[in-house]
């Protein structure tokens, strides 16, 4: 479908007259609704009387205005907060930071206990050292190193049940509740 002079013609015609793009494409036929819209767009048409406005009557328009006049004032009401008007932002949307901001503290390796460390470095020095594309759903996901590095790989030891690590990496991923209780306070 091209836009020839005379379907440009109808276009500019019925949306000076307020009608949607919608019914303009009908109109049209073979064209869709977006394709209306870019196409006014294009044409600089977006600035219009809405239809609700351009069907009113000024007979209508002063019956409008007269009740406008005579209504009481209008007093502002404290907003009260209803399950109807308040959005509750999800967890995983509170924690998204822009992008240039600095991340908030991470747990350092001093609040991890020593036993663990001590477990995760004897693990790391038997672990399997496999690449990004030997991961299965059996071996631990647990990177070691630089990502940006010729030495960078994963721990691939078998992984305990319904974790992604192994045994020892789960002890520094996954800590107890009360401890990171402690840490917030």
């Amino acid at each position: 479908m091209s836009w020839t002079d005379e379907r440009v013609e109808v276009l500019k015609k019925m949306w000076g007259e307020g009608q949607s793009a919608s019914v303009i494409a009908k109109e049209l036929g073979g064209v869709t609704r977006n394709a209306v819209i870019g196409k006014v767009h294009r044409l600089g048409l977006s600035n219009r009387v809405t239809s609700t406005t351009a069907k009113t009557s000024t007979a209508g328009k002063a019956k409008v205005e007269a009740k406008a006049k005579k209504a009481a004032p209008v007093t502002p009401r404290k907003a009260v907060a209803t399950p109807e008007n308040v959005r509750i932002t999800p967890p995983a949307l509170r924690k998204i930071i822009p992008a240039g901001q600095p991340l908030p503290p991470q747990p350092s390796a001093n609040e991890i206990s020593p036993e663990a460390l001590a477990k995760v470095s004897e693990i790391e020095k038997t672990a399997k050292r496999i690449s990004l594309m030997e991961l299965t759903e059996k071996t631990c996901k647990w990177p070691v190193g630089d990502p940006a590095t010729e030495d960078f790989w994963f721990c691939g030891l078998a992984v305990k049940v319904g974790k992604p690590y192994c045994e020892a990496h789960v002890g520094v991923a996954f800590q107890p509740m009360s401890s990171r209780r402690d840490r917030r306070r």
